[in-house]
């Protein structure tokens, strides 16, 4: 078999996305070429940008998203908003396209590969590792955070049921007295371009509003990436905003992604005048409600170790980082 590498664009990564091109599996939102494209308009400055498809003949087996910097190469994207990156590959090709793509990195004299976040079942660490461990290529990896996730059942009788006793008082309670004050609502959006706008606003208001830390997080970089990045994901169908309103005014908000059966919580925000209410949790409580009633299979509550995700339900993950040298 011949194979080769090419060159592509975030405009030929969307296409190979959007027909679905020969079977490639884009198990992440993250390795989405919209989102890889909102990440590297706003912080790719400094990196070359390397974006290798790897071709058997004409069929196309795999994608490496990477950039570039002082011969190291790393997967697009940075782990303060990027919850986990990996390589793209047809099913059963894993082994020859990493192959060719660590022969073609050593031919353009790349000395390190550094990947990071990286999940435990990640293509990086059960495929690509095992290959270059046979080749003695010096492989370093350690754990550097965690993520929590939650498989869902069918039905939210079925998911209190297993949370803790404590956990489901805790829950039931709260929402009780939620619904017990005067013109509260909530409402899960599917958003689309039109109106984006109004909402972002909102959220980014929200989400620099009850913590310092995060005031601090939302630099005026990282405003012009929240924006882009929701109006990528809208345009291609996946963003969901969850809102709970007083008077028909947010009080609190969940910015999350729907996609292949999972919902991914990516960030959230409240108005700390309604602490009381609970609702920042509450916010999350009602998007995961809202999930189950939606078919959804999982809720990924993404990096970090924050308390009530594990009293949620939320089962822990490791995240990796790993190092290779290739020369």
């Amino acid at each position: 078999m011949e194979y080769t590498v090419t060159e592509e664009s975030f405009d030929s990564l969307h296409t190979y996305w959007s027909q679905q091109r020969d079977g490639l599996k884009w198990d992440l939102v993250f390795v989405l070429p919209s989102w890889l494209r909102a990440w590297w308009q706003v912080f790719g400055s400094d990196h070359e940008l390397n974006l290798c498809a790897v071709k058997q003949e004409e069929r196309l087996i795999g994608i490496a998203p990477l950039m570039v910097k002082n011969k190291v190469a790393s997967l697009v994207g940075s782990a303060d908003v990027c919850d986990y990156l990996d390589f793209i590959t047809a099913p059963g090709m894993e082994s020859d396209f990493f192959r060719v793509l660590i022969g073609d990195l050593r031919q353009r004299d790349i000395e390190r590969l550094e990947l990071n976040p990286l999940r435990p079942d990640s293509l990086a660490l059960t495929e690509l590792v095992p290959i270059v461990k046979q080749h003695n290529y010096p492989v370093e990896y350690l754990q550097e955070e965690v993520t929590v996730e939650l498989d869902l059942p069918t039905t939210w009788d079925d998911y209190l049921a297993r949370l803790s006793k404590k956990q489901r008082h805790e829950v039931g309670r709260k929402l009780r007295r939620l619904w017990e004050t005067p013109n509260i609502n909530h409402r899960c959006l599917e958003v689309r371009p039109e109106g984006l706008e109004e909402l972002t606003n909102a959220f980014l208001k929200l989400f620099s509003s009850n913590r310092e830390d995060k005031k601090r997080f939302m630099t005026t970089r990282m405003e012009v990436f929240f924006r882009s990045m929701a109006q990528a994901m809208a345009e291609i169908g996946i963003l969901r905003f969850g809102i709970i309103e007083l008077e028909e005014q947010p009080i609190a908000m969940t910015l999350g992604f729907d996609y292949q059966g999972t919902h991914y919580l990516y960030n959230s925000g409240y108005d700390p005048a309604y602490r009381h209410l609970s609702v920042g949790l509450l916010s999350k409580v009602l998007c995961l409600k809202e999930s189950i009633r939606q078919g959804r299979q999982k809720w990924d509550f993404l990096k970090g170790s924050e308390t009530y995700k594990y009293h949620l339900g939320g089962n822990e993950i490791p995240l990796y980082r790993c190092q290779i040298t290739l020369k």
